[in-house]
C-alpha cells in the first residue's frame, strides 16, 4: 500500500514538474502583456456600444483574470450591457490556455478551442442583448472603479517574481489534483472514473459547469486536467470552461447592488455553458 502511494506521489510530482519551465515562460509573457496593456481593456469595453459583445468575446479570451473582474464592475455601473458581460465571461477561461500550452497540446487544437469559445461568446452575447433589451448609461465613476478593479489584479511589482509566484501556485494545484486522480484511478480504474461523467447524458456537462462556477483558478485547472487525462470529453470540458470567469462572478456579487440580478446573471451563465456543452458533445467535434 505504501509503495503504491509513493508511486502515485512520484508520478504526480514528475508530471507536474515537467510543466514548470513552460508555465513560467507563459506567465512571464502574460505579465508583460498586462504591464503593456495597462487599463486599456476596461476602456475598450466601456467605449463599446453596438460592438460590445464582439469586443467582449475577443478581449475576454486574453488569459487575464482582472478583465472579467473589471467587466463585472462595468456591468454593475450600467456601463456595458448584459450581453457584453456574458461574452467576456464565456470567452474567459482562467488557466486553461497556459496549461494546454505547457502540456504540449497540439497548437491547432488549442486554436480551435479558442475559436469556438470566442464564437460562442460573441453569438451568446448578441442573443442575450437581443432578448434583454436594456440600455446602458455612461457612468464615469463606474468606469474609474472598473479600471481600479483591473489594476488590483494586475501585477505592478517585479514581473519575474510575479510570474514565478503564479507558476508555483498553479504547479501546486496541478500536483495535488494529479495525485488525487492517480490514487482514484489506481483504486477504481480509469474507465470507471470516466463513466461517472460520460455514462449518463448531460450529467457531465451539469457537473463540469458547477465546478467551473467556482471563483478560483483551481476550477479551470481541474477541468483542463480532466480533459487532458481523457476522463471528460469535449462537451463537459467546454461546459466547465465557458462558465469559468475566474473571480468575475465574485466581483459581480460584490459590486452589483441588485443581488437578484447577480444571481440571475450567474444562472444565465451556467445555463448557457451547459447548453453549449451539450451541443458540442452532440456535434461530435474533435479538438
Amino acid at each position: 500500500m505504501f509503495d503504491s502511494l509513493f508511486d502515485y506521489f512520484l508520478d504526480a510530482l514528475i508530471d507536474s514538474a515537467k510543466l514548470v519551465p513552460f508555465l513560467y515562460v507563459i506567465y512571464l509573457l502574460i505579465e508583460l502583456l498586462e504591464h503593456k496593456a495597462g487599463s486599456s481593456f476596461p476602456r475598450i469595453l466601456g467605449k463599446s456600444k453596438q460592438v460590445g459583445p464582439l469586443a467582449g468575446g475577443l478581449v475576454g479570451v486574453v488569459p487575464q483574470c482582472g478583465l472579467a473582474a473589471a467587466s463585472a464592475s462595468l456591468y454593475s455601473g450600467k456601463v456595458i450591457t448584459l450581453g457584453t458581460l456574458i461574452a467576456v465571461f464565456l470567452s474567459a477561461s482562467d488557466e486553461m490556455l497556459p496549461i494546454l500550452i505547457s502540456s504540449a497540446y497540439p497548437i491547432v487544437s488549442i486554436l480551435k478551442i479558442l475559436l469556438v469559445k470566442v464564437s460562442i461568446a460573441v453569438v451568446s452575447g448578441y442573443l442575450v442583448d437581443l432578448v434583454f433589451r436594456k440600455g446602458t448609461e455612461t457612468d464615469q465613476v463606474a468606469k474609474d472603479e472598473a479600471e481600479k478593479t483591473f489594476g488590483e489584479y494586475e501585477h505592478r511589482s517585479n514581473m519575474f517574481l510575479c510570474a514565478l509566484r503564479h507558476t508555483i501556485e498553479i504547479f501546486i494545484f496541478i500536483f495535488v489534483f494529479s495525485l488525487i486522480i492517480n490514487i482514484i484511478i489506481g483504486s477504481v480504474g480509469e474507465e470507471n472514473v470516466s463513466k461517472v461523467f460520460n455514462s449518463i447524458p448531460v450529467v457531465g456537462e451539469l457537473v463540469a459547469a458547477l465546478v467551473g462556477l467556482i471563483p478560483n483558478c483551481a476550477s479551470s485547472v481541474i477541468i483542463t486536467q480532466l480533459y487532458l487525462d481523457g476522463i471528460i470529453k469535449a462537451g463537459p470540458m467546454f461546459a466547465g470552461l465557458l462558465v469559468n470567469a475566474g473571480v468575475g462572478t465574485m466581483v459581480l456579487v460584490k459590486t452589483n447592488r441588485d443581488s437578484k440580478n447577480s444571481l440571475g446573471v450567474i444562472g444565465l451563465l451556467y445555463g448557457l455553458g451547459v447548453i453549449w456543452g451539450i451541443l458540442i458533445e452532440l456535434s461530435g467535434l474533435v479538438f
